[in-house]
């Protein structure tokens, strides 16, 4: 008898094999539709095939019932859940104002039990919301106060942001799909890649302890998701990590992760000021070039001409069509998963 993980690939490869290159590569974005009604977002998702969207604070104006509302007149009932992504790390960056749990600022100095409690109580608020991945656990570690990311670590030191970032999986395992992010790390990056592409030098010794193990902490707690960050390690790759197949390798074959691999924003590249990075179809191309599962926009982008572009790249042979296959098959596994999560009673 299959188990309950092999039925859910059987369905997810079944899925796959149904569906043209085209939608197989529409299937990869998560973007983000502004406003409140669903009509748009519904629309945008059926016109285009989309993996699902990012909500931002203008999805969520209101309560926790009425973002539940929103959030549950996106899914379908076609068998594949829509990703409904979230930025809920709390503190800082949250955008669910029930969420008064303590955040990395004084999750940081308390013992790990604490940051336990925390994601818990905000996993729980993330699903009653509606939202099925939470883009917030962050897994960077830096002591320098003057680092724009250090009042989100949840811990100083390897070894301590390791403990905290293992007990933020576990407690968000079972409510939400947790993600570990900005693979390969931005503490000891200076810079914020919001607006640049902030580059280092250091060896792979040192980003071996200084920067892996929290993140390897976090994929053996079971985060199901790790999030590359636009940061250029030129001990590892001159291109910035999230267009990386070197650091794409490194995640899989080094750390062993098996889950979605996701971008961050990739309009944050074109912010950079870096012109090898300004076109938007060229990154897009790169990313999928890299192994990236999943492509993120915190903008509503015209998608139509960004798959065709990577299906060009395809049929040029820049790009595997295996390679695409392997990255839709996760990004459906993924969905499957949701889906059956949405609907216990439903036969695997």
């Amino acid at each position: 008898m299959l188990s309950p993980e092999a039925r859910i690939r059987l369905y997810a490869a079944s899925r796959l094999q149904s569906m043209t290159l085209e939608q197989k590569i529409a299937s990869m974005f998560v973007v983000h539709i502004p406003g409140s009604d669903p009509a748009p977002v519904q629309g945008y998702l059926a016109a285009n095939g989309a993996a699902g969207v990012l909500l931002l604070g203008d999805n969520v104006p209101g309560s926790t019932q009425q973002t539940a509302a929103f959030t549950a007149a996106l899914q379908t009932g076609d068998g594949l859940g829509t990703v409904i992504a979230i930025d809920e790390e709390g503190g800082i960056v949250a955008r669910l104002s029930a969420d008064t749990f303590p955040a990395a600022e004084t999750l940081k100095n308390e013992p790990a039990a604490a940051t336990a409690d925390a994601f818990r109580q905000r996993a729980a608020l993330v699903r009653q919301a509606g939202a099925n991945v939470n883009f917030g656990v962050i897994a960077d570690t830096t002591a320098d106060p003057g680092s724009f990311i250090y009042d989100r670590v949840l811990g100083t030191d390897p070894a301590t942001a390791s403990e905290r970032v293992a007990a933020a999986v576990t407690a968000e395992n079972g409510q939400v799909l947790s993600t570990l992010k900005h693979f390969p790390g931005h503490g000891q990056v200076p810079g914020d890649s919001h607006d640049s592409l902030p580059s280092t030098d250091i060896s792979m010794e040192q980003w071996s302890t200084s920067d892996e193990p929290p993140f390897q902490a976090g994929i053996d707690a079971g985060a199901p998701l790790v999030m590359f960050g636009h940061l250029v390690y030129t001990a590892v790759d001159s291109a910035p990590a999230s267009l990386s197949p070197a650091w794409h390798a490194l995640l899989r074959e080094r750390l062993g992760f098996e889950g979605v691999a996701v971008t961050d924003d990739l309009l944050m590249l074109e912010a950079s000021g870096v012109p090898a990075y300004a076109d938007r179809t060229t990154n897009a191309v790169a990313a999928v070039a890299a192994g990236n599962d999943l492509l993120l926009y915190n903008s509503t982008v015209d998608l139509p001409p960004l798959v065709a572009s990577i299906a060009n790249a395809v049929r040029s042979g820049e790009i595997a069509e295996s390679a695409v296959d392997e990255a839709v098959l996760r990004d459906l596994v993924l969905r499957r998963g949701i889906w059956l999560q949405q609907h216990p009673d439903a036969a695997l």
